[in-house]
C-alpha cells in the first residue's frame, strides 16, 4: 500500500476529515509538516479534502526562525495555496507563565492555529506527529508514572485538531519528499538531548529497536491506542458516576460514600475532574487525587486539605470544594448543577427545563441533515468540541464568550444588554457549560462559536429547554 493509501485509510477509519470539512495544515517547515501538506494536497486533487491553506506560527527562538517562515511562505506560493503566520516571543511567554519552552511554544502554537483555522474558515487542523511520536510520548508518559489516560499518548482526533500521519514513519514521509524532490528545513534543537523528548528519541529508542525488537515503535503504537480504547470507557463511566455523586454549585460538592465505595478507576476520575474545575492552570496529580479520595472516608469528617487554587473540607456526609480566594460572593439566586448526556435539569426559579441528547453522526435514511442556527429553543453543538461533564448555572463576574459568527470574545454582561434582557431577568438566564466551564450556549440567546457545528455528518449533542408545564 502507497503512502497517500495509508494516510486515506487511517483519515477514514478514525473519521478524522468529514466530508466537506475544510482543512487547514500546520506547516513548520520541517520534513514531517512538509510531507503533510503535498500529500493533503494530493487528497484535495482527488476530491478527498477541501486545503483551506497552511499556517506557520515564528516562535523566534532560532537564529534561523525568519529562514523558516520565508521558506514556509515561499512553498505555499509554489502550490498556490493560502498562507498564514504569526510570530511570538515563546521566551518571553515561557517567562511570564512559568513554564518550559517546549511547553510554551506548543500552548502558543496551538492558540495560534486556532485563531488561524478562525480565519480561514477551517473546521479541521492537520498535524503532522507521526508514529515516532506517538511511540516516544507513550515512553514519556510510561516514565512519568501516567496511568491510561496519559498512556493513551496523541490522541488521532482533539477537538478540530486531526493527524493523519499517526501511522506512518517518519522514514516513510523522508522517502516520499526525496522522490519528489522536494526540500524541507531541518530544525537544530531536535538534536538537543538536554530536552527529554529528543534523550528518548536519540537515545534510548535506538537501544529498544537494536537489543529488542525493530519494530518497537509499532508496538509502542499499539500499547497507546489500547490505553485510549480503555480510557475511553471509563471516562465514559465515570461521568455517569459524576451526574449521580457530584454537584456543582458555588464550587464542587461530592457524596461522600458515592465516591468512596466506587472503583478506584472511576472514583480517581471522578476526583480529578472536579479538582481541574478550580485548579486554574496548576497540574493536579496522582497525590492530589489520592488526597482528596481519602478526605471521602468516614473517619476523615472534620478534616480539611489545602488543594491547587481551593481548599477541600469534609462536611457531614459531602466533600466540599471551595475556591481558595473568591473573587466575588455568589448571588443570592445563583444555581449550578450537572447535565448528563442524555439528562436533563429542571430549574423551578426558572420554570423551565434544559435537556442533552447525542445525536448520530449521520441522519436516519432519507432525512435531511439539520440546519442549526443560534437562537431558538433547541440547538445543536459539536460533540467533538466539547468537554465533558456538562452544567448547568447562572452567570459569574467576568464571564465572557464568543457569540456564533462573532468576530471575538464579549463580556457576557454586555450580550445580555445588546439582546434587551431586562436587568431583573440576567442572573436567571442560564447558561450550559463543559467540563472547562467554557460557555456553550446561552439559553435561548446563542451557541458560542467555538462549539458551532460545522458539517452535517460530525456528532452533535442536542441541546433543548422548554417551559415546565408544556413545550415552548
Amino acid at each position: 500500500m502507497n503512502l497517500l493509501s495509508r494516510v486515506r485509510r487511517t483519515i477514514e477509519r478514525e473519521r478524522l476529515v468529514p466530508p466537506g470539512a475544510r482543512v487547514l495544515a500546520a506547516l513548520s517547515g520541517g520534513a514531517d509538516s512538509v510531507a503533510l501538506l503535498l500529500l493533503l494536497c494530493e487528497l484535495r486533487d482527488g476530491g478527498g479534502v477541501e486545503l483551506a491553506g497552511a499556517a506557520h506560527l515564528n516562535h523566534q527562538l532560532r537564529g534561523d526562525a525568519d529562514a523558516d517562515e520565508a521558506f514556509c511562505a515561499a512553498l505555499c506560493a509554489r502550490l498556490g495555496i493560502r498562507f498564514v503566520s504569526e510570530r511570538a516571543d515563546v521566551a518571553a511567554l515561557a517567562r511570564t507563565q512559568k513554564r518550559s519552552l517546549e511547553d510554551a511554544a506548543r500552548a502558543a502554537r496551538y492558540e495560534f492555529l486556532e485563531r488561524a483555522a478562525d480565519a480561514l474558515g477551517a473546521s479541521r487542523i492537520a498535524v503532522g506527529h507521526t508514529i515516532e511520536d506517538q511511540a516516544e510520548t507513550f515512553l514519556l508518559r510510561l516514565i512519568r508514572g501516567a496511568g491510561t489516560r496519559g498512556l493513551a499518548a496523541i490522541r488521532p482526533r482533539a477537538g478540530r485538531v486531526v493527524r493523519p500521519l499517526l501511522e506512518v514513519e517518519r522514514a516513510a514521509l523522508r522517502g516520499y519528499l526525496a522522490g519528489r524532490g522536494e526540500p524541507f528545513r531541518e530544525d537544530a534543537s531536535n538534536a538537543d538531548v538536554a530536552i527529554a523528548r529528543n534523550r528518548v528519541r536519540h537515545e534510548l529508542m535506538p537501544l529498544l529497536r537494536s537489543r529488542f525488537s525493530p519494530a518497537v515503535d509499532r508496538a509502542l503504537a499499539r500499547g497507546a491506542a489500547l490505553a485510549r480504547d480503555d480510557e475511553e470507557f471509563l471516562a465514559a463511566e465515570a461521568i455517569k458516576l459524576a451526574a449521580r455523586i457530584v454537584l456543582i454549585d458555588e464550587g464542587v460538592r461530592i457524596d461522600a460514600a458515592g465516591l468512596s465505595s466506587a472503583p478506584r478507576a472511576l472514583s480517581s476520575r471522578v476526583a480529578r475532574a472536579a479538582l481541574e474545575r478550580l485548579a486554574g492552570r496548576t497540574p493536579i496529580t496522582f497525590d492530589h487525587v489520592q488526597r482528596l479520595i481519602a478526605l471521602a472516608d468516614p473517619s476523615a469528617s472534620g478534616q480539611a486539605i489545602s488543594l491547587p487554587g481551593q481548599y477541600a473540607i469534609r462536611v457531614a456526609e459531602a466533600v466540599l470544594l471551595r475556591p481558595a480566594r473568591s473573587r466575588a460572593r455568589p448571588a443570592a439566586n445563583s444555581f449550578a448543577v450537572s447535565l448528563s448526556i442524555p439528562g436533563e435539569v429542571e430549574l423551578p426559579a426558572q420554570r423551565v427545563v434544559v435537556a442533552a441528547q447525542p445525536l448520530p453522526e449521520t441522519p436516519p435514511p432519507g432525512e435531511r441533515p439539520r440546519i442549526w442556527t443560534a437562537r431558538g429553543m433547541e440547538v445543536g453543538i459539536a460533540a467533538d468540541a466539547v468537554t465533558l461533564p456538562l452544567a448547568v448555572r447562572s452567570r459569574r463576574p467576568g464571564d465572557r464568550f464568543r457569540p456564533l459568527g462573532a468576530p471575538g470574545r464579549r463580556k457576557l454582561q454586555d450580550f445580555l444588554v445588546d439582546r434587551k434582557v431586562a436587568r431583573e431577568r440576567r442572573d436567571a438566564v442560564p447558561l450550559v457549560v463543559d467540563g472547562r466551564d467554557r460557555i456553550v450556549w446561552v439559553v435561548g440567546e446563542s451557541v458560542a462559536e467555538e462549539f458551532r457545528v460545522t458539517n452535517p455528518s460530525q456528532a452533535v449533542i442536542l441541546l433543548q429547554v422548554r417551559h415546565l408545564g408544556g413545550v415552548g
